[in-house]
């Protein structure tokens, strides 16, 4: 069959190679995933979920069809399962072929393995998607179907399905081997080769054998003396072991004679059509993990919608109902949303609030709903719109351990430094609790540089902290970033009604008192409850 390109979630051949070199991928590391939650969301065995970004509408567009199809028809999801570990046991194949060397013979009985294998594969997709063929409507696969008919209905693979059988039944019917040696007037031998491969075990020629199976007739597949090597004891081991080499090369070369001409006839058939689908193997496992992500969130009641793709240059992002897909999964009610924007009034926000408040809960989702929507998935909200980034970059808590030579606060700052290395204006920057590891007025300090720095760069970004300070300096910090042509920074408060945390965000300035009193008043620490509590006691 003429080689034809086929993919689930690469609309052509060039757009795959291109998203193959690994410089041509929106800039969101593993180290990102692992931050947001993305890596235990959508858990990968064969490949990275970094591996799988893009910035190309057409194909976040191509993907978004290809799981369409798989959310409309759940038998295509049950194909896909059962291709899968026929895919992983053609690539142990190979590896188990590679590592032993082609000079065993072992290797004539893996390339028919392998061609089973591949048969296997084409005949349960052919099975599966035959059925569904008037419900398919993505081009993915639609494509895939076409190929696999093909592949189904032309004569050499019927011919290969009939050869196979008649070569995989001789090799599995052989249950002894005769052997002949010669020997000279001494009685020793001269020459020893295999005779015959029978479908049949050799009988025991002993006297209580025979009795038990009620024949004393002595055939050719009778014992009448067994090979000293072979009948046990630590003693020939070494013979034994030498016996069974002899044997193996013997019957290497009877199976290469037969199996040769076979593999040489269908080898590069079975080459080039198992390769095709190896190459399908990361995407299946990527679109059947994405599916199902999709599915738990749609069944636990979470809304799910196709983000409006528009133009890099716009920046935009734009959410109603925004929620952490994470966090939803993880709770038993139902998760708190909000409506999120960047707007030509802010493209960076300072999010400030009470802790355990919402605020890494929403700057994960503004950064899953992202991610998610350049692999071209449904994002957690129930509308949205959103640019394409060239890369999502994140500065999260990484703990309490100091390093030797730059202490906490000087490895902080030497991450941050390496954003702006690669930091652009199309990018998307979330930051959680920066400068933590320092005094309120250093940390107010260097964040002020640092936002003023993300303006003038002009790119998206959340700066989720705990550092009033910094949130009042907002007006300050936009004066010094207009005067070189920054973007706007605007605040997001996580709110507290009657002294509960709401977990909704609102664009407001903050008030860290406020918080702070409605904590206080909460647990009755304010000074009117200390009071009261202190005359309870006289």
């Amino acid at each position: 069959m003429e080689s034809k390109f086929i993919s689930l979630i690469y609309p052509d051949e060039e757009s795959r190679t291109y998203h193959l070199d690994p410089s041509h991928l929106p800039r969101i590391s593993a180290q990102v995933c692992e931050q947001l939650g993305l890596t235990a969301l959508l858990p990968l065995k064969s490949s990275s979920v970094c591996e799988f970004f893009t910035s190309d509408p057409a194909v976040i567009t191509y993907r978004q069809q290809t799981l369409e199809d798989l959310r409309r028809l759940p038998a295509l999801a049950d194909v896909l399962s059962r291709t899968v570990p026929i895919l992983c046991d053609i690539t142990e194949l190979r590896r188990l072929d590679r590592d032993r060397g082609v000079s065993t013979g072992d290797s004539y009985l893996y390339s028919i393995a392998e061609i089973e294998l591949y048969v296997n594969c084409i005949d349960t997709l052919s099975a599966g998607l035959t059925p569904l063929a008037a419900d398919l409507r993505s081009p993915a696969f639609q494509a895939l179907l076409a190929v696999i008919r093909e592949l189904t209905e032309s004569d050499y693979y019927r011919d290969l399905n009939d050869r196979l059988k008649e070569l995989s039944r001789h090799v599995r019917e052989v249950r002894s081997v005769t052997i002949g040696v010669n020997l000279d007037a001494s009685f020793r031998p001269t020459d020893a080769g295999v005779i015959s491969l029978n479908a049949d075990s050799f009988k025991s020629g002993k006297l209580l054998d025979k009795i038990l199976r009620l024949s004393f007739k002595n055939d050719a597949m009778t014992c009448i003396a067994p090979l000293t090597p072979m009948s046990g004891g630590r003693e020939s081991d070494n013979r034994r072991d030498a016996l069974i080499s002899a044997f193996k090369g013997a019957i290497e070369d009877v199976f290469r004679s037969s199996v040769r001409s076979w593999r040489s006839i269908v080898g590069a058939y079975v080459l080039e059509n198992t390769e095709f689908l190896l190459r399908l193997l990361p995407e299946i496992e990527f679109i059947s993990a994405a599916a199902k992500l999709e599915n738990r969130l749609a069944e636990a009641g979470n809304p799910l919608c196709l983000p409006t793709l528009r133009p890099t240059v716009e920046k935009a992002f734009s959410a109603t109902g925004l929620y952490n897909p994470d966090v939803a999964l993880r709770i038993d009610e139902q998760v708190v949303k909000n409506d999120f924007a960047f707007d030509e009034n802010a493209r960076i926000y300072v999010l400030t609030g009470p802790n355990r408040g919402g605020k890494s809960v929403i700057t994960c989702a503004v950064g899953l709903t992202q991610a998610m929507a350049q692999l071209g998935l449904c994002v957690p909200a129930e509308a949205c719109a959103l640019s394409p980034a060239d890369g999502i970059f994140t500065h999260f808590p990484e703990g309490a351990e100091d390093t030797i030579d730059k202490g906490r606060l000087g490895e902080e700052c030497a991450r941050l430094r390496e954003i702006f290395e690669e930091v652009t204006g199309d990018s998307m920057i979330l930051l959680d609790e920066s400068l933590s590891s320092t005094g309120a007025y250093e940390a107010s300090y260097i964040a002020a540089e640092i936002l003023t720095g993300f303006a003038v760069v002009g790119c998206r970004g959340v700066f989720s902290t705990h550092l009033h300070d910094l949130a009042a300096a907002v007006p300050e910090i936009n004066r010094r970033a207009a005067a070189e042509g920054g973007v706007p920074i605007d605040t997001l408060v996580a709110g507290i009604e009657e002294g509960k945390r709401s977990f909704l965000i609102v664009r407001a300035k903050p008030d860290g008192k406020s918080y702070a009193r409605d904590i206080a008043d909460k647990y009755g620490l304010s000074l009117e409850n200390i009071r009261k509590r202190l005359e309870g006691r006289s």
